[in-house]
């Protein structure tokens, strides 16, 4: 048996893309509620459009989304049904801390997970819980700029310290930050911030890495005196770098692009600030914005496994001329022409996942976690929400054989494996509904009309049946 005996099976979901509620329980304002939908959706997640409260004339999908808040019930039962070990969710921060700066907690939000985590318990799935899938209250924007201030870092400790007090007993594996790097590519989106006119662009997201990177130490650190038998990981958008050729210069592209991707996990898995970033910071004159103790909390509190999403794998070329281009998970990247493309352009590359499982567990050597991976693709139901999704099995199948080599054949320690969306939920990257990754179907469209029943595809019981014969059963 490749896969240890107690791997962690199951599916992951954020709150923001999947809860709705965004004006119940005393939840306050988030900047993941006011990112719409369309053809903006982008430029406000990327910060380069300013949006800080809903505008007229936008759909705003993460208001009610899949309405898991009131439906997480019905929904938890479906997963155990499928006999989930694990779910991965997050909280959203304004439940906890509407403003995101008051002194105490919001009830209403601490009571609502402790309630979805006892539900997962009864039909005994382990909560894998990210602390921040994106979420920011806007009054930590509007007032503080986002995570380019570095009172962030106390509101986040405050944050951490009331989940792991609260959840001590009810939630073992937790994550800082959801993909960390996302923070340089979608800035709004991964860390609260609008670059102003006057801004340096590489001063300010790096500035707000950094306190990002302390927080999470941070919170490692809490979260281990809080309850030792806390597993706290890090987060990365991953998928490895090929070289577009054997052309030194593309070879040596591929590396810099793997450092650009590598860097907060360097820092968060190794302690400290990896030589290439160093030498990079000095040519641009940039100086890390270290506080009393940051070193230390750094090197002392790495992360216990590095947990990662999956959805394809990436190619560097050194001159980008006469190359067509491909979209993946925010990250753009030079089109290989070895590889199959899913409905939205993302390249389907199954090894590469066995790829980038050995690259991750070769730089780090600390247990791994696929905390996502699967494909977006256009259902068509049936009248009763049956959906004949053979393209996603055989998308899983292959890509779970690949990580079964990687254990089995390479040696990568490998805790577990959770497939984004088990249930269809509002896409993170375009806002859609449409683009659905789930076993279970959810009637919505991508204007928020439909009765929001859930309904089981074909997929539903192929996963069903691979987790109980352990990832031996994929046929």
């Amino acid at each position: 048996m490749p896969f240890r005996k107690d791997f962690l099976w199951g599916g992951a979901t954020a709150a923001n893309q999947c809860e709705g509620a965004y004006n119940e329980g005393n939840r306050g304002l988030a900047n993941v509620d006011v990112i719409p939908h369309g053809k903006e959706r982008w430029q406000v997640a990327a910060g380069n459009r300013k949006m800080f409260d809903f505008e007229e004339g936008y759909y705003y999908p993460a208001k009610q989304a899949i309405d898991m808040y009131h439906h997480y019930k019905e929904d938890i039962a479906l997963f155990g049904e499928m006999g989930f070990k694990t779910y991965r969710l997050s909280i959203g921060w304004s439940r906890i801390f509407p403003n995101g700066d008051e002194e105490e907690p919001n009830e209403e939000g601490l009571k609502f997970y402790e309630d979805l985590f006892k539900e997962c318990h009864k039909y005994g799935i382990e909560p894998l819980v990210t602390i921040t899938h994106f979420d920011c209250p806007m009054h930590l924007i509007t007032e503080y700029g986002g995570w380019r201030n570095r009172k962030m870092i106390d509101f986040y400790k405050r944050l951490v310290t009331v989940l792991f007090t609260r959840y001590k007993g009810l939630v073992k594996y937790w994550l800082t930050f959801n993909e960390i790097n996302i923070l340089l590519h979608g800035p709004f989106m991964g860390a609260g911030i609008c670059l102003e006119e006057h801004e340096d662009r590489y001063q300010v997201l790096y500035t707000a890495a950094h306190h990002e990177l302390v927080a999470s130490a941070w919170a490692t650190k809490i979260g281990h005196e809080i309850d030792p038998n806390n597993m706290i990981g890090c987060m990365l958008a991953a998928g490895s770098y090929y070289p577009y050729s054997c052309r030194p210069e593309d070879v040596f592209e591929a590396i810099k692009d793997n450092h650009m991707n590598y860097f907060f996990i360097d820092v968060q898995s190794r302690g400290y600030y990896p030589n290439y970033a160093l030498k990079e910071f000095e040519r641009k004159n940039f100086e890390i914005p270290f506080s009393e103790n940051d070193r230390e909390i750094l090197k002392e509190h790495t992360v216990d496994f590095i947990s990662f999403s999956y959805y394809a794998s990436r190619v560097s070329k050194a001159k980008l001329d006469d190359v067509e281009e491909t979209s993946g998970n925010v990250f753009g990247s030079v089109k290989n022409p070895y590889l199959q493309a899913s409905e939205w352009g993302w390249q389907i590359d199954p090894l590469g996942l066995r790829i980038t499982m050995n690259d991750l567990y070769d730089r780090y050597q600390k247990p791994l976690f696929i905390v996502e991976n699967g494909l977006g693709a256009k259902d068509e139901p049936d009248e009763n929400g049956y959906v004949e999704d053979d393209y996603r099995i055989a998308y899983l199948r292959e890509h779970i054989k690949a990580m079964k080599d990687a254990v089995e054949i390479d040696g990568v320690d490998l805790l577990g494996y959770t497939t984004w969306g088990p249930i269809d939920l509002v896409s993170a990257s375009t806002g859609e509904m449409s683009k659905r990754y789930g076993f279970i179907y959810v009637d919505r469209d991508d204007f928020g009309n439909g009765t929001l029943k859930r309904s089981k595809k074909k997929s539903f019981n192929w996963y069903k049946k691979v987790i109980a014969s352990n990832g031996e059963d994929l046929d």
